[in-house]
């Protein structure tokens, strides 16, 4: 018996292409209409830099804005490059298939913001391009950073659509990449935060879950019930990184670290640890998964309007028995 909350098996597979969604302007569709969902996402995608701005515009971000400033776009840039990897799941979990249209601009907003980043870093080293790049050369967590963003750079002017055309088939391998540009930007993210490491942990768990979802058999992808699993997986793998990062790389008891994702008390107190954030998000995002397929089925079906040429014959049919009548009056 199928379950009620599960697509049918035999549904067709989602599309995989390439995006072909480039309009003239990012917030117009391919035929030049104005997209509301296009103009909210290219919204979405501005408005941390905006929000950034108009603090350091106010003397909102401490003694050290050039500091502050590349850490946070540091971070967007990693927020932007799994948001991204996370269009392919929500095409496939909640049968939508106009998130495919943003995937371009939210890797390109990731782009834009590794680029900002590398910018202020070197302003906040007085913009000595030399001791930059020794700098780069010395340290290990720059090097894989700037790595990373060559990467992004080259997927970025890959993207266009005249590019796609060129490489054909290659062009998806090139840009499957971005999974290992965006490990390499949690790596850069985790060298760079020493002791503090609960941000660059909770990234790597939703990314662990990303990847594992990429793994599951196509059939699975468009069920519900898979994503429970997926996130106790995605949970304990961030745990396991959290514990083997403490017991590597610093002094601090992995142990005690790792006992403090079942802390009683901490629970209570909603005090979770980066591992127990991605099991939450992931069981919610199995329940919505589950909701949205119970509203589809719920959901009256569109009623087709009639051909033109069903209308003509309804029409002629009308018109012989009013012929008719007339006769057998």
């Amino acid at each position: 018996m199928s379950d009620a909350l599960t697509a049918p098996a035999r549904r067709r597979r989602p599309a995989e292409s390439p995006p072909k969604e480039t309009g003239p302007w990012p917030w117009l569709d391919r035929g030049g209409r104005f997209s509301a969902f296009k103009a909210a996402v290219l919204a979405g995608c501005v408005a941390p830099g905006l929000w950034l701005a108009y603090r350091w515009w106010m003397n909102l971000l401490g003694p050290e804005p050039f500091l502050a400033t590349t850490r946070i776009t540091g971070d967007w840039t990693i927020y932007f490059l799994l948001i991204s990897l996370a269009v392919t799941p929500a095409r496939w979990i909640f049968d939508e298939v106009r998130v495919l249209q943003v995937r371009r601009m939210l890797g390109l907003a990731a782009l834009g913001y590794a680029l900002v980043h590398l910018l202020l870093y070197v302003g906040n080293e007085n913009w000595r391009l030399v001791h930059v790049l020794v700098e780069i050369v010395k340290r290990s967590y720059l090097s894989v950073g700037i790595v990373a963003l060559i990467g992004l750079c080259v997927l970025g002017w890959t993207s266009t659509d005249g590019w796609l055309k060129r490489l054909g088939k290659e062009w998806k391998i090139l840009h499957r990449v971005a999974y290992g540009l965006t490990a390499l930007g949690i790596l850069h993210f985790f060298m760079q935060s020493k002791i503090r490491i609960d941000m660059p942990v909770l990234m790597a768990g939703f990314f662990l879950w990303l990847m594992l979802w990429r793994a599951m058999p196509s059939t699975w992808r468009l069920r519900w019930w898979p994503l429970l699993p997926l996130a106790v997986l995605a949970a304990f793998g961030a745990a396991a990184l959290e514990w083997a990062w403490y017991a590597t790389q610093t002094k601090v008891p992995a142990s005690r670290v790792l006992a403090a994702h079942w802390d009683w008390y901490a629970l209570q107190d909603l005090d979770f640890r980066p591992a127990m954030h991605v099991l939450l998000w992931g069981v919610l995002l199995a329940g919505a998964a589950a909701g949205w397929r119970v509203m589809k089925r719920l959901r009256p079906a569109p009623v087709a309007a009639p051909s033109p040429d069903v209308r003509a014959r309804r029409a002629a049919r009308r018109a012989a028995r009013e012929a008719a009548a007339g006769e057998a009056v």
